[in-house]
């Protein structure tokens, strides 16, 4: 792809901040799987000694279930960003995964993990 140098370099800085601020989102309730690489586990709850009151517990329950989908969502937009900084360093950064035509510099500043163009979304 033929875009300029400094839209590369603000492409990554861009991609290389977010991909930070996310790492640091997981980390506030997940953790690294050692076992799978790109893969996080939702801190369960751990209830050491059983409290007298069954409702706490179940409310840990229902706000470790409620981060699940959270954890799934964030890790899937990590992945993509990572993808999209790979294929700077490999120089095929903008080339729609599809069509393998140019995606839109306006798509890739608003949305600089894009992988696919605009027309090869809409089903």
């Amino acid at each position: 792809m033929a875009f300029s140098k400094k839209f590369l370099k603000e492409q990554k800085q861009k991609l290389e901040q977010e991909k930070k601020n996310l790492e640091q989102e997981l980390r506030s309730f997940a953790k690294e799987d050692s076992n799978i690489k790109g893969n996080w586990e939702t801190k369960f709850p751990d209830f050491g000694v059983r409290t007298a009151d069954p409702s706490e517990e179940t409310d840990q329950i229902e706000e470790y279930e409620a981060t699940l989908p959270v954890e799934y969502a964030l890790e899937n937009r990590l992945k993509q960003i990572k993808e999209a900084l790979e294929k700077i360093k490999r120089n095929t950064y903008g080339a729609c995964q599809n069509c393998k035509k140019k995606i839109k510099i306006e798509r890739l500043k608003a949305y600089p993990e894009a992988g696919l163009c605009i027309k090869c979304t809409k089903p």
